[in-house]
């Protein structure tokens, strides 16, 4: 972490510490509190929101759980403060577990339904379960009694002040390791993801029970502060302003979730206050013209693209100097400042001040400079040693019927590949080239037949499993995590060689840190390889399409396989790259890995392969080395579109 970020940091903290000396108001004091107590949770709900990108509506609940855990056992069986806090903690996760194992079966909408279910359950059991949560009546509590003396609601600032530096140093460590990229790879793509060794289904449950823990913190921090809780207070509209304001502030910001907890508790007090409106929504405006005027300037925007923003915060700031009383409006003015927000800033205000800070000051320095130095003289992986099958080949696949209703993708298709040699996998489009593909790596399970690889049957094993056991892959169409950096795509391919634990990331033990510094050696060198060494620091999706490519290449090899299947990894490149990639494939060759190659360059597949299969219509109808497979006279009618006796 650089000097400035430190330095900026501490001065934070500093701040935040003062504010009860400048603000003493008991009011004012307690709005910071629940500042602090939901900047936890909107901490853990960006976890899942920003970075996995699943929408729960469940989160409100969760927070309810850890606010009853904790009153529940100071009420009800006198447990103190510092004991039902991490009890809140447990038992919230353990509730998130139970949320995400049959939420996450489904996407999308259907996810955002079941998570609010569980919202309406969670409310409707605590409010019967008299005998647990004294119903509708609520509990009270007391805040802790430490050393004989009764904590103020100054001191309880200050325990939630800790919390939240506590959880905001936690999160930081686990989304910059590589639990954090795993996330953000299920959010670009989870094809992708599953394929590069990081199962889907149990790093979402993994995020939602992380996410539901700082849920639990919160709530039990929640109950101490306001010393009395009902059902009413977790509601299905507390869900949407937690939504709302990780929304606004930013998501996949540490920042963002803090600026939107201060957002959605101190925007409906500062509309009770007609002046304080005037004078802030008066700033917004001249702020907005300010702005739209330099975009103009520099041709960023037109004016029709700002003149909706300026004319909706100028009439926003001429409304408080029309109206005398701002009580009666105040949820309207609200519901249209969300809306503008949301609407104008998709990535939040912390992702637009972002923007203009990269505009004005670019990124000269990058943190993976040195590694990138030191990985240019690193052996880019070691030879893979598997066991081979009895019958010298690598890879069978018997018998494979692949059926789509009545349509038969592949029927009865056999295909050897032997060790050390490049297989070609050609046909026309719709030969089911890449279906085959799929169901070599798992996304598709197979209708009927059977694939032994490395003596073992992995037919209907997930992804992610076929991936650990050396089967990696590129895709036809490019799946690469779009936000994240080249080097970053690639350490997700490095996923499978960190063996230390949650705790070890949290701690950032000699383990984790030794570990880390290695794969991101690794992980340069294997895009020095592939030529990308000088891209390493940019964003995946800014990457040029045939660059693309190559980094999915790098990112494959990264999962040190035994096969690598290339899903024509020369579309988009030029004639130079096309002659770079037949050199590289036979590097890859050369260190003992099994090729698998699509391709319509025939060029590329004719000079490189060792055997080539033809499909045609689901069905092998050919296979042999090159020149035998070019003169075959089925293949030149299927493929060809003629016959020999024509040509």
């Amino acid at each position: 972490m650089s000097t400035i970020k430190i330095t900026s940091i501490v001065l934070a903290i500093a701040v935040a510490a003062i504010l009860p000396t400048l603000w003493p108001n008991p009011y004012y004091i307690h709005l910071m509190v629940v500042i602090g107590i939901y900047a936890i949770l909107l901490l853990g709900l960006d976890i899942v929101v920003g970075y996995v990108g699943e929408v729960s509506l469940g989160h409100a609940a969760l927070f309810g759980i850890g606010a009853y855990t904790a009153g529940v056992l100071n009420f009800q069986l006198g447990v103190p403060f510092l004991l039902a806090v991490p009890v809140s903690i447990a038992v919230t996760g353990l509730f998130g577990a139970i949320l995400a194992l049959p939420a996450l079966r489904v996407n999308g909408p259907y996810l955002a339904m079941v998570t609010l279910a569980f919202g309406t359950i969670i409310q409707i059991l605590i409010n019967e379960m008299t005998f647990l949560t004294n119903g509708p009546l609520g509990l009270s509590v007391r805040k802790p009694i430490w050393f004989s003396h009764q904590v103020t609601g100054t001191d309880y600032y200050y325990i939630v002040l800790l919390s939240l530096v506590l959880a905001l140093l936690v999160v930081q460590r686990i989304l910059k390791s590589h639990l954090g990229r795993a996330f953000e790879a299920l959010h670009d793509s989870p094809i992708a993801s599953d394929c590069m060794g990081v199962s889907v289904y149990a790093y979402k449950v993994y995020a939602f029970v992380l996410s539901a823990g700082l849920a639990g913190l919160a709530g039990s921090l929640f109950t101490y502060s306001e010393e009395y809780i009902s059902p009413n207070s977790y509601n299905f509209e507390l869900t949407i302003l937690f939504l709302l304001a990780v929304i606004m502030g930013g998501r996949k910001s540490r920042t963002g979730p803090i600026l939107g907890a201060i957002i959605v508790v101190m925007l409906p007090n500062v509309l009770s206050d007609i002046d304080l409106f005037r004078k802030i929504s008066t700033g917004i405006a001249v702020v907005a013209i300010a702005y739209s005027a330099y975009m103009i300037s520099v041709r960023l925007r037109s004016f029709k693209q700002v003149t909706i923003p300026v004319l909706v915060t100028g009439a926003l700031a001429v409304s408080g100097y029309v109206m005398d009383n701002i009580t009666d409006q105040r949820l309207t003015i609200f519901g249209v400042m969300i809306l503008f927000v949301v609407y104008y800033l998709p990535n939040g205000i912390m992702g637009f001040l972002r923007s203009i800070v990269m505009k004005v000051r670019p990124q000269w320095v990058h943190r993976h400079t040195v590694i990138l130095e030191q990985g240019d003289k690193q052996h880019i992986w070691s030879v893979p040693d598997h066991p081979v099958t009895a019958q010298g080949y690598l890879l069978e696949a018997r018998n494979i019927v692949m059926q789509f209703g009545g349509l038969k993708a592949l029927n009865e298709v056999n295909l050897a590949i032997a060790k050390n040699t490049v297989h070609g996998l050609i046909g026309p489009n719709g030969s089911g080239k890449s279906t085959m593909m799929n169901v070599l790596t798992g996304i598709y399970k197979p209708t009927s037949g059977e694939i032994q690889f490395n003596g073992k049957i992995i037919t209907g094993t997930t992804p992610s499993s076929i991936a650990g056991e050396g089967i990696a892959r590129t895709f036809q169409n490019v799946q690469l995590f779009g936000e994240m950096t080249a080097i970053e795509n690639v350490l997700v391919g490095l996923h499978h060689t960190f063996r230390h634990s949650l705790i070890d990331v949290v701690f950032h033990t000699p383990r984790c840190l030794k570990e880390k510094h290695a794969a991101e050696i690794r992980a340069a060198s294997l895009l020095q390889f592939v030529g990308l060494s000088d891209l390493a620091n940019d964003e995946a999706r800014n990457l040029p399409y045939g660059k693309q490519r190559l980094l999915e290449i790098a990112r494959a090899l990264a999962l040190n396989p035994s096969l690598l299947l290339l899903d024509e990894p020369a579309a988009g490149l030029t004639a130079p790259d096309i002659k770079e990639l037949i050199v590289m494939i036979n590097k890859i060759r050369g260190h003992g890995i099994s090729v698998i190659l699509i391709e319509h360059h025939m060029d590329v597949v004719m000079s490189i392969c060792d055997t080539v299969t033809v499909l045609d219509f689901g069905q092998k109808i050919a296979e042999g080395n090159p020149a035998t497979v070019q003169s075959n006279e089925k293949v030149i009618e299927a493929y060809l579109g003629g016959s020999a006796k024509a040509e």
